[in-house]
């Protein structure tokens, strides 16, 4: 028995797994902000109750959280200090001098996690090959700690100059700071971020000892929550690189859990995406609170190393705290099912990126909500059945979703569900802009790509994102509002590593690289150990972060699996070539090549998730048309009955003609005007769209009020 749980800014996502049976049972619960672990423990029990398994039988329980996420964003972390080396105090605040908007007098800067008064300086100095110019002066640390824990600091981040290099000062001053103050949770860069770039290396490592006693007593009460309820099985925890790592280790960095839920998302597409045949994807996950965008190429999504939390500016680059971690490559959209929509001065409607959460919930969840939402949109348009929601568990309220959208029809001189397809509309148009930008950025062509929906709300607005960007496919996998859960009982174990070592090509100590390499693979084995991964079912991947002599930043690139000698002088230059021709279509004849980081990845066996290969469809029975419900498209102006389809009772091979909705108690998905869905052997909706990019409507007028024929009337 497996438990895998993912929470969300609006759900808690359970899904049970009965491996020996193949059988499946899936929780969805309103997530507990103030005591999360609260709606895991009471989904369990109910997925307990409901498959007649005791939670003593589970062998395993893999997590996913927004804690961390949440805990940065919303300045919930520890009150935490931090010791540098004398003269680099302020690294935090004077970051890189740059502005991400250059016309902006009054532009708001990233505060650090960690003010002014509760950084320290040590005397102690490393040269740029770590070798000593100073001693630690460790009175210094002992004086700063005293001066911390007077403060009533909780943790301290420890990060000296080219500690990356040499860790030796480093750790004699945690050593110190844990041996006359147990209770601190320190925190090393050169534990957590062992690579060049001082202010990066700060700033990741200050994040990490901020979270780090939340994440601790989080763990402590899950763990515990769980052994009272019976569960014995070992706790995994998913990492925002796309990989399953032990508590252990969590505990020491908690950071790697930042995007620990979307990562799982990513990894369910890309798995769905494979078993339909698209190496291809462009993955959307629309949950309550925010959208995630990630492309999957050759059926693996893209990992970067480098990204921002909690920015000032939610989609300004720059205006966040830089963290310096392996996760998978997510664009963030402020476009969730919460998603508030407003009116604003100069007439027009937005949408987010401000949400209306769990608690209360969008006007439609009757918990004291009254803000329109773009769930509440949704009702009025008749894309969700109110009686249906949560497969019933949950009822909605119609009356309130319409007296919402009002508050917005009656500022735009609109009728109510004019207004609300404006609301819809707008949010899947600032999801296909931003999907846009990244793909263009990344120098892809969409052309390529197939939509891939997971979310409770991706696939009610999959076809008219794909629309948008010109898109042909939009995939549907079953369980689409809780498939990131289901991303975690398909991710493998997994670490990453990394170690700087700054040199030319032509000048590299090869025999040096292939050390740093052994170190990590060792590092690597004994992390994987942990989580039940024997030696030889490891697998490693290098990679090196490179960039011409004179560049400021650097790129990745895939390097060959070593060993490393005399004669693979050549082959990291071709490889930093070929990744660089990739990345910029030009090189730069003859420029000398420096390397700066050398970064490991070693994997565990993916589990085999036979319970998801398996054959989903053609084993119910009955008439999978449920009925008809009034709905609005623009293509019609008006209300019109569209045939409703139960997913469970669809077979693979039936062909369905939109517009149609089809639902399932995670997720209601729109079969748009003019496009055909069908069913594979996996239980993924194929949706095909006719006309490619010249099937967007033209959003109507939202001016004058007009009649809409055939539409429901408000209750109460």
């Amino acid at each position: 028995m497996i438990l895998g749980v993912d929470i969300g800014g609006t759900f808690t996502d359970l899904v049970l797994v009965d491996e020996a049976a193949g059988r499946l049972w899936i929780g969805k619960e309103l997530t507990t902000p103030r005591d999360p672990a609260a709606a895991v423990l009471t989904g369990l029990a109910r997925l307990a109750e409901a498959s007649g398994r005791s939670p003593s039988t589970l062998a395993r329980v893999i997590h996913a959280t927004t804690l961390i996420t949440n805990a940065i964003i919303e300045r919930k972390g520890a009150v935490t200090g931090l010791v540098t080396t004398r003269g680099f105090r302020d690294v935090l605040e004077i970051g890189r001098e740059s502005k991400y908007d250059i016309y902006d007098m009054f532009l708001p800067l990233p505060v650090p996690l960690v003010p002014r008064e509760r950084r320290h300086e040590a005397t102690e100095r490393l040269d740029i090959d770590g070798s000593v110019l100073t001693a630690l002066a460790r009175k210094d640390v002992v004086a700063a700690g005293r001066a911390l824990v007077a403060q009533g600091v909780e943790a301290v981040a420890v990060c000296f100059l080219h500690s990356y290099v040499n860790a030796e000062h480093e750790r004699a001053a945690a050593d110190e700071l844990r041996r006359r103050w147990p209770a601190l949770a320190v925190s090393c860069s050169s534990d957590v971020a062992p690579e060049i770039r001082e202010y990066e290396r700060t700033s990741t490592t200050a994040a990490n000892a901020y979270v780090m006693p939340l994440a601790g007593r989080y763990l402590a009460r899950l763990a515990g929550g769980l052994a009272d309820a019976g569960a014995a099985g070992s706790l995994y925890l998913m990492q925002s690189s796309g990989g399953i790592t032990s508590v252990d280790a969590v505990r020491a960095a908690p950071i790697q859990l930042l995007e620990s839920g979307p990562a799982a998302g990513a990894l369910i597409g890309a798995f769905f995406g494979r078993l339909t045949g698209e190496a291809h994807l462009l993955a959307l996950d629309m949950g309550g609170t925010t959208a995630k965008l990630c492309l999957v190429d050759d059926g693996r999504p893209a990992i970067t190393y480098s990204f921002e939390a909690a920015r000032e500016r939610r989609f300004a680059k720059g205006s966040g705290l830089p963290i310096r971690i392996a996760s998978v490559e997510l664009l963030e959209v402020g476009a969730g099912g919460g998603s508030i929509a407003r009116v604003d001065e100069l007439g027009l409607v937005k949408v987010g990126p401000d949400s209306a959460g769990a608690e209360p919930g969008p006007a439609c969840y009757a918990r004291g909500g009254v803000e329109p939402t773009v769930t509440d949109a949704a009702l009025v348009l008749g894309y969700l059945d109110a009686g249906f929601f949560l497969g019933g568990a949950m009822a909605l309220d119609a009356g309130a979703a319409r007296r919402a959208i009002d508050r917005v029809a009656h500022r735009i001189g609109a009728d109510t569900v004019r207004a609300a397809w404006g609301i819809h509309d707008i949010v899947c148009e600032q999801m296909a802009s931003a999907a846009r930008i990244h793909v263009a950025e990344k120098g892809k062509d969409p052309r390529r790509y197939s939509l891939l929906a997971t979310g409770g709300a991706a696939p009610g607005h999959a076809c008219r994102v794909a629309a948008k960007l010109g898109l042909r496919r939009v995939i549907c996998p079953p369980s689409a509002g809780v498939a990131s859960t289901f991303g975690l009982l398909v991710a493998p174990p997994k670490v990453d590593l990394v170690s700087s070592y700054v040199a030319r090509l032509d000048e590299l100590d090869l025999p040096r690289v292939e050390k740093l390499y052994e170190a990590m693979a060792a590092d690597a084995l004994a992390q994987l150990a942990a989580v039940g991964v024997a030696a030889d079912q490891v697998v490693f991947e290098r990679r090196g972060d490179m960039r011409y002599v004179g560049q400021g930043f650097e790129i990745v690139v895939p390097l060959p699996s070593g060993p490393f000698g005399a004669a693979e002088r050549d082959t990291l230059r071709s490889a930093f070539e070929a990744a660089y021709l990739d990345a910029y279509a030009r090189l730069i004849p003859g420029a000398p090549v420096e390397a700066l980081t050398w970064r490991l990845t070693a994997f565990g066996p993916a589990p085999s998730a036979a319970f998801l290969t398996a054959a989903k469809s053609g084993t119910a029975t009955g008439d999978a048309r449920k009925g008809e419900r009034a709905a609005w498209f623009p293509e019609f102006e008006e209300f019109r009955p569209v045939p409703v389809y139960d997913r469970y009772r669809l077979t693979s091979g039936v062909t369905i003609t939109g517009p149609a909705i089809v639902e399932e108690r995670e997720s209601t998905v729109v079969v748009v005007p003019g496009a055909t869905a069908r069913l594979d052997p996996y239980g993924s909706l194929i949706i095909d769209l006719a006309g490619g990019p010249d099937m967007a409507p033209r959003p109507p007028t939202l001016g004058a009020p007009r009649e809409t024929r055939g539409a429901p009337r408000e209750s109460g």
